[in-house]
């Protein structure tokens, strides 16, 4: 041995390089996958699965009609059963989904809104039947239809009567169900219309205070701080993962603040922010859709890194879900990217990692000061339900704003505006790499609930529904008379027909108002083309737009008209939940040169047949119908070969040419030069 070596064997164990002791880890989060599809039997075969695999809590998703309070058999719920969701008609559906899953031990989300007094009662009577105590059950209903105003689109009634369905939640939770969150304010949809970290925030704080204003009467003032602390979140993380892990800090600090100074809640356990988390879909791509990998990965970091800030739940999207329906093996694949982030990483042993950053602290501050200054804005207006038109707007022009930044090219996002090239995905398999739901489903549905129907007791039925409507009339908490409605057989559209008839229908404000916003750059040249075909056509260039069906996601097509708009076409936008032949009718009427219609929901193959069919034997077979969806290339095909003019997908984001193609559309061909 020379002297240039060390004799290693003689170092001393006591200053030998080691691992550190671990700290005392902090306890994983919930693992979740949302989840739901065709049937309840199919759904739950799935959730069994998905336990076994490791996922720790349920997180249902329902079908549109489910959502939206209609039974499988009603005329807006054609096309639409079991395709985002699980169809849930009656007591015997909620029971065939938690078939063999013991709700007494089970921590369920269920992402249900409008009709969640009516879900969480079915979830309370199968419950009973298991024989669990009711009083033992954990989980959360969504339960927050501001945000579906705004956002989403699966509302019901009118807003301050819609305020008190979800009071009238909390307040039965509060003595029934202890330990179940009656609400999770949801931020999430916010953000996937478009909000800032700032419009996130605030928005979703000021219909927590709605909430919180409306209950304060509703229960001992020596126990409210309780139901404060029941009250909890369902958020959004974006890609700008340091930006979103700022504003959960933030969010954390303005909740403590509200409930403090607001409130006059002391107790700190009340006051804290809990709160789960989707990771965004909004940013998902259809190109090269294996880097949504990535994304979904650096999305989760903005939500765990953060001890101070971390979610007690989460459930990421799968990578093929701006394709479709993801399979059980995609959502497999990104419950494993959970697990290994909290099995195999250190970041559980570790207090929180941003504690005195000044970069951190820095723009906290800047999310809280700008979120405060929105809330104030929003106090001046008389709260959310006052203010849903305003936030509304705002949400349809931040999303111009964000769509605008993509089309120039200033928010870069790989593969879809830069390094398009690439290899094709070797993911992708003969099914186009998602999974379908058979039209078949549709049918059984139906025929399972006209034998429900048919078996139950009639009487009992109308008893329940005489009750319901007596206890809605007389303004009294809803989930008594619900429950029992459940037990009696009670379906999901009877239930919300209560719902209307007592309280009346809603049609939400859809945030592009008739003035041109002048928003968006380099429109001269489109300007001037409409201008051009207006001059040809004798009138100003008429664009309808649509939205057939139940599907309330309206942020493509708002941007649509607003793009439209402020390019110089006369619009007509009438929102959501539209049947076909209303949308024919409007195209009469309004003597439109171009429809457009917009699906999301994968029920675009039945309704735009539907559609088509109509626009033929109403003599407008030479209007050009455009389509825009998440539509796969083979039922593209279908819709072309149906006499669809253009077929447009989330790949296809410059939303210019799509002006330019309906200027071409609706134009006249000119006369020949002489």
């Amino acid at each position: 041995m020379t002297d240039a070596q060390p004799n290693t064997s003689a170092i001393s164990p006591a200053v030998s390089p080691a691992r550190p002791a671990p700290a005392e880890r902090d306890r994983p989060w919930l693992f979740r996958t949302y989840a739901g599809h065709s049937t309840a039997q199919a759904s739950n075969a799935l959730y069994r699965a998905n336990l076994a695999r490791g996922q720790t809590g349920l997180s249902v998703a329902f079908d549109l009609p489910t959502q939206t309070g209609y039974d499988s058999d009603h005329i807006l719920a054609r096309g639409e059963v079991g395709k985002v969701g699980v169809p849930v008609c009656h007591l015997g559906d909620m029971r065939a989904l938690f078939d063999e899953i013991p709700l007494d031990q089970m921590n369920t989300s269920m992402t249900i809104n409008a009709t969640a007094p009516w879900l969480l009662s079915l979830y309370i009577a199968v419950a009973e039947e298991q024989g669990a105590d009711i009083a033992s059950l954990q989980g959360t209903v969504q339960n927050d239809i501001i945000k579906e105003y705004l956002s989403r689109g699966t509302y019901i009634c009118p807003p301050k009567a819609s305020l008190k369905l979800i009071t009238d939640v909390a307040a039965y939770c509060y003595d029934n169900v202890p330990k179940w969150n009656p609400m999770n304010v949801c931020s999430y949809h916010l953000q996937e219309a478009g909000a800032t970290p700032e419009q996130e925030l605030a928005f979703a704080l000021a219909t927590a205070q709605a909430v919180l204003d409306d209950l304060r009467d509703k229960v001992p003032a020596a126990d409210f701080p309780r139901l404060v602390g029941r009250i909890s979140f369902f958020v959004n993380a974006g890609i700008r993962f340091v930006t979103e892990m700022c504003k959960m800090r933030a969010f954390v600090d303005l909740w403590d603040e509200i409930c403090r100074d607001r409130y006059g809640v002391e107790d700190p356990k009340y006051r804290r922010f809990r709160y789960g988390v989707q990771v965004n879909s909004l940013g998902l791509t259809e190109q090269q859709p294996e880097n949504n990998v990535y994304r979904i990965l650096i999305e989760m970091l903005a939500v765990t890194l953060s001890k101070n800030a971390r979610a007690r739940a989460v459930q990421l999207p799968a990578w093929n879900e701006a394709l479709g329906l993801p399979r059980p093996w995609d959502q497999q694949w990104s419950l494993r990217m959970q697990q290994i982030m909290a099995f195999e990483t250190d970041l559980l042993e570790y207090d929180d990692l941003f504690d005195g950053n000044p970069a951190v602290e820095a723009r906290v501050t800047a999310l809280k000061d700008g979120a405060r200054a929105e809330l104030r804005n929003l106090d001046a207006m008389g709260g959310a339900i006052d203010a849903i038109g305003y936030m509304k707007s705002r949400l349809v022009e931040a999303n111009a704003d964000r769509i605008g930044a993509i089309e120039r090219g200033d928010t870069v996002v790989v593969g879809m505006n830069r390094y398009q090239q690439g290899e094709p995905s070797p993911l992708m398999d003969a099914d186009g790499g998602i999974m379908t739901v058979d039209p078949a489903v549709e049918a059984e549905q139906i025929a399972r609930l006209a034998a429900w129907r048919k078996a139950r007791n009639a009487d009992a039925v109308n008893a329940a529904l005489r009750a319901l409507r007596e206890a809605a009339d007389r303004g009294e908490n809803i989930m008594p008379a619900s429950i029992q409605a459940a037990r009696a057989g009670v379906t999901t559209g009877e239930w919300a027909g209560v719902m209307r008839a007592v309280h009346g229908e809603y049609r939400g404000p859809t945030g592009v108002s008739p003035a041109v916003s002048n928003r968006v750059e380099g429109l001269d040249d489109i300007r001037e083309a409409v201008n051009a075909t207006s001059s040809r056509l004798g009138r100003r260039l008429k664009f309808l737009m649509g939205k057939p069906g139940l599907d309330g996601h309206s942020n493509g097509a708002e941007q649509i008209a607003f793009r439209a708009r402020d390019c110089g076409m006369d619009i007509a936008y009438e929102g959501i939940r539209l049947t076909p032949e209303a949308i024919v009718n409007a195209a009469r009427d309004e003597q439109a040169h171009v429809v457009g219609v917009s699906i999301l929901s994968g029920s675009h193959l039945p309704l735009i047949r539907d559609l088509m069919d109509r626009m033929a034997q109403a003599g407008l077979h030479d209007v050009p119908v455009i389509v825009g969806g998440i539509i796969p290339d083979e039922d593209a095909a279908k819709l072309l070969h149906m006499g669809v003019a253009r077929v447009y997908t989330p790949k296809d984001f410059e939303l210019n040419r799509i002006m330019m193609d309906i200027v071409a559309l609706a134009d006249p061909v000119p006369e020949p030069a002489e």
